[in-house]
């Protein structure tokens, strides 16, 4: 293949035949698709999009992008690509930490795995090779222990341990990969189709060997370029710049909190009141916190390690008490209590769960048992030792546990209230409320995988984390915005750089970055284009799975219910004069991509 920053080896793996056999890339994909994200997209599409999602005929890949693992800043993302058991959409999920570079540094651009084996297998990538091994000794154990048992084999140095917990075992359509014990590809159940599949864990073993650009040249200057915007600590949308650096990804608690914006109690309100400062960035970092570790060439260092103090979990340590996980497990379940809280997403970890969609399904049921719709097996709000019970249900799938495991969707319609799911196409919405940051409700409405904050993160507009600024109430405008930064960030996602540089980066960082390593000149505007097109072709997919017109929606929640609290008082989300603006931007038809769309981006 005649681009720079690609080792032009996929290991594709067959596990009933038991084999691993490289192959290079398609190039006219590599330079449609980029990589990553996209990349992993179009082989879900060569494989089929109606396949179930649960059988062994799905694929599971995991894939680099262009500058995964390279001198580039926030470059060590991973993307886990997939057809999702909990939505039946196209899915990707990203995780930092280590093992997208050491995955690229050991001469690999991706892993495409399809098939199921006759019993548990791991597959082991060391010196430019990859072999399935034997897991019988670590099925059944927690991502904790499964990590911790590769580490006495290969030794700690240069290794990376990717693996799923029982609840991808037991297949809850929600289980999340799991990267060196804290990091999760954690939405739309890609742990729960490596349950499907017998496959425990990926085990990477390589040393420090950063790719190099095809323009050397070229190359010092533009990362110096994207490492200063990253750096200027006279930017306040910096990520370097307070909020994230100081306290995480959990700054945003109080922000979202005071503002009205904090889906409470399964979205009933939009505020958790004066509990929401008991479990913000700002006071675990004056009570639990103990260090600062970091991902892969990032500066920004946002993970939060930390040390629960009292209660049943007492010295558990872990890294981060994340936004969304917090609000999931926190205000959404009506808990104030930070160190259940931390301990819970430690179990979330370990068992292998997605936890922000736990916190949805465990919100959901507390509004059915308040409603008097859950039997024997009720979960009272904010009752942390119940809470810990249900998991461990959920995980065995054991009495309603059993129902819980297939997400919220399918638990609202088991107790007749579809009313009370909040989800877009299955997936549980996370920690902003459309009626107080109007924008999300379109994202979350459009996004490919269902629910998602990602994949076009309004707030940086709403919250003035970046320059192009909107106010969060105003929702005209807010179409247009959401499919330039779906665009911007499906471009990113396969590069495949951390969400957060875009607090920073622009399009322009991007294209010259992307130009000087892979060698072939880049502009804004074949940026946008390259991002608009694996958007679309994420959309194509979903059409082609079933996702017909009429699909964008929101709860009526939102739509319906206003809002009580201060901050968003007296407003829903105006969702239809959104998806109109929106479909306007896309060309699209209510929600499907049209054939002259696909043609004019080069998709078919």
């Amino acid at each position: 293949m005649n681009l720079g920053g690609f080792a032009d080896r996929i290991a594709h793996v067959d596990l009933p035949a038991g084999t691993v056999e490289s192959k290079g890339i398609p190039e006219e994909w590599a330079r449609r698709y980029i990589g990553a994200r996209g990349l992993g997209v179009r082989y879900l599409l060569e494989n089929g999009p109606t396949v179930d999602p649960m059988s062994p005929d799905n694929l599971l890949c995991f894939m680099n992008g262009p500058l995964t693992g390279t001198a580039a800043n926030m470059s060590g993302r991973l993307a886990v690509v997939t057809k999702s058991p909990l939505t039946g959409t196209v899915t990707d999920s990203h995780q930092g930490g280590w093992s997208a570079a050491r995955l690229r540094w050991s001469g690999f651009d991706g892993i495409v795995i399809k098939g199921k084996a006759a019993g548990p297998v791991y597959l082991y990538v060391a010196d430019g090779n990859a072999e399935i091994r034997d897991a019988s000794d670590v099925w059944g154990k927690g991502v904790h222990d499964t990590v911790k048992h590769f580490r006495e084999k290969y030794g700690e140095k240069d290794l990376t341990v990717m693996a799923i917990g029982p609840a991808g075992e037991n297949e809850v359509r929600f289980a999340a990969w799991m990267n060196e014990d804290d990091r999760a590809a954690g939405r739309g159940g890609t742990g729960c189709v490596g349950g499907t599949k017998n496959l425990k864990a990926i085990v990477v073993k390589a040393e420090r060997a950063f790719p190099q650009p095809r323009d050397a040249a070229a190359w010092p200057a533009v990362r110096k370029k994207a490492l200063a915007t990253i750096m200027d600590e006279k930017n306040v949308t910096s990520p370097r710049k307070g909020g994230l650096s100081v306290y995480g990804t959990n700054v945003l608690m109080n922000i979202t909190n005071t503002m009205g914006a904090l889906p409470t109690r399964n979205s009933q309100t939009t505020s958790f009141g004066d509990a929401g400062e008991k479990i913000s960035g700002e006071f675990v970092n004056e009570h639990l916190l103990v260090d600062n570790p970091t991902c892969h060439a990032c500066p920004v260092a946002c993970k939060k390690e930390v040390e629960v103090k009292e209660g049943r979990f007492a010295g558990t340590r872990m890294e981060s008490v994340e936004y969304e996980p917090a609000w999931g497990l926190g205000a959404n379940c009506g808990n104030d209590d930070i160190n259940a809280i931390a301990g819970m997403i430690d179990m979330a970890n370990d068992l292998g769960f997605d936890a922000i969609e736990i916190g949805g399904v465990l919100s959901a049921w507390m509004e059915a048992t308040e409603r008097g719709l859950a039997g024997d097996e009720g979960l009272p709000w904010g009752d942390t030792d119940a809470m810990v019970e249900t998991i461990e249900k959920i995980v065995r799938r054991e009495g309603i546990g059993d129902v819980l495991a297939d997400g919220i969707s399918r638990l609202a319609e088991h107790v007749g209230a579809p009313e009370i799911g909040m989800h877009v196409k299955g997936q549980g919405l996370p920690a902003y409320d459309p009626r107080g940051l109007k924008g999300m409700g379109i994202a979350y409405a459009t996004s490919n995988r269902g629910a998602c904050h990602l994949r076009a993160y309004t707030p940086a507009s709403e919250l003035g984390l970046i320059s192009h600024r909107t106010k969060p109430l105003d929702w005209k405008g807010k179409g247009e915005l959401t499919k330039l930064l779906q665009d911007l960030h499906a471009f990113s996602d396969s590069l495949d750089l951390c969400k957060f540089s875009a607090f920073a980066e622009g399009a322009e960082e991007y294209a010259e970055q992307y130009s000087a390593f892979v060698g072939v000149p880049f502009t804004v505007d074949d940026v946008l284009t390259a991002g608009e097109r694996i958007y679309n072709l994420e959309r194509h997919y979903n059409n082609l799975a079933g996702f017909a017109e009429g699909s964008d929606t929101l709860p009526t929640r939102y739509t319906e219910e206003a809002s009580k609290m201060p901050g968003s008082e007296g407003h829903v989300c105006e969702l239809q004069p959104m998806l109109d603006e929106y479909y306007a931007a896309r060309g699209w038809k209510n929600g499907v991509v049209p054939e002259t769309k696909l043609k004019e981006l080069d998709i078919v």
